[in-house]
């Protein structure tokens, strides 16, 4: 990990971008038990598709089991402003 700095509060990923303030772990964890409400992306400021996780009840589990599990495993995973959430 690299040493924070001002635009980077919580370092940069080795391709250079700065950490999100969100950790992905806490997303996973959220997606897995209140996904159904769209919760773990709403965390991560994602509203547009935790509304509709929201309106479909997660994609009646599924969609949120699996959104969940890529939370907890992914690398790519994002937050609203393109960050790299935090591992």
């Amino acid at each position: 990990m690299s040493v924070p700095t001002p635009e980077a509060p919580y370092g940069v990923d080795p391709m250079g971008r700065p950490y999100s303030d969100k950790s992905k772990i806490v997303a996973g964890i959220l997606q897995l038990f209140l996904g159904g409400l769209g919760i773990g992306r709403f965390y991560v400021g994602s509203v547009g598709v935790g509304v509709a996780q929201l309106l479909t009840c997660g994609g009646l589990g599924i969609w949120a089991l699996i959104d969940g599990i890529m939370f907890l495993t992914s690398n790519d995973r994002t937050d609203a402003q393109g960050r790299p959430l935090r591992g």
